[in-house]
């Protein structure tokens, strides 16, 4: 754990006169944003100029995030997210999924089929909650798999609004291994899928992850984390008909979970 010395004497850690909060703690977590926006990994003159902090205030920030678990220096010296920060996403992504879980039902009753709520994790979509549908033939996602963004109408509606370069960055770094043949495997396809996304409301996996499987998602409005909702069914029953149908009572879904979602996280 870091020294009382390096607390107490910094000036950084005064109460910001904006907020009422501890301007180190909220330029910490800044720093931790960033770095997951990055990819996990970034140097110390990379933070700097993303941040607009001097490069001592980064370097003595880290030195304790290093020191606490959450952050680890590589052998290039550049830094990367820690392990300890596993364990928080995991218990926080866990107590989402269960706040989840009562408008997903909704989700099930009102259109038949199995709901699903993802966020984006660095470069991956995880699920973190699912209610599956009463058909004998239903769709069934394990909570806490991960999946890429590129094969999946979640992965879609959490892009849809991220500037293309950063977009472009990440598919670099993933990769677009094709899952089906209808997976989109081009950075231009799925920029133009994304398009799409912004002029519809809604994404759609058309059998792109898995043959016979069809998609319909949105992300959650102004979530505190990167968050959509879908529905999966057999493609023969989430048609493009249905769609018209479904997709509003998944953005009215949608609406309402940011709702008690915000409540939860107070200002």
């Amino acid at each position: 754990m870091p020294t009382s010395s390096a607390s107490t004497t910094d000036a950084s850690a005064k109460p910001t006169a904006a907020s009422g909060g501890v301007q180190s703690l909220e330029r910490a977590f800044d720093l931790l944003e960033r770095m997951a926006d990055a990819g996990g990994e970034v140097g110390l003159s990379e933070l700097s100029t993303a941040s607009g902090l001097p490069l001592p205030t980064i370097h003595r920030l880290m030195r304790t995030l290093v020191a606490c678990g959450y952050v680890r220096q590589q052998p290039n010296r550049r830094y990367s997210l820690g392990p300890r920060l596993i364990r928080l996403g995991e218990s926080a992504s866990r107590l989402l999924g269960t706040w989840a879980r009562p408008y997903l039902a909704r989700l099930v009753e009102e259109t038949g089929e199995t709901a699903n709520m993802a966020l984006l994790d660095g470069d991956e979509i995880v699920y973190v909650a699912q209610v599956p549908s009463k058909h004998s033939m239903r769709m069934f996602t394990e909570v806490g798999r991960r999946v890429l963004p590129h094969s999946t109408g979640v992965g879609k509606a959490l892009l849809a609004y991220t500037p293309a370069e950063e977009v472009r960055a990440l598919l670099a770094r993933t990769g677009m291994p094709a899952a089906t043949e209808k997976t989109i495997t081009t950075p231009e396809g799925f920029l133009e899928a994304l398009e799409q996304v912004r002029k519809t409301g809604y994404a759609v996996d058309d059998n792109e992850q898995e043959i016979g499987v069809r998609c319909l998602a949105v992300s959650v409005p102004n979530s505190p984390t990167a968050a959509a909702i879908s529905i999966s069914g057999p493609a023969g029953r989430v048609t493009e008909a249905v769609a018209e149908s479904f997709v509003p009572i998944l953005q009215n879904v949608a609406a309402e979970l940011s709702v008690a979602l915000q409540s939860q996280n107070p200002a």
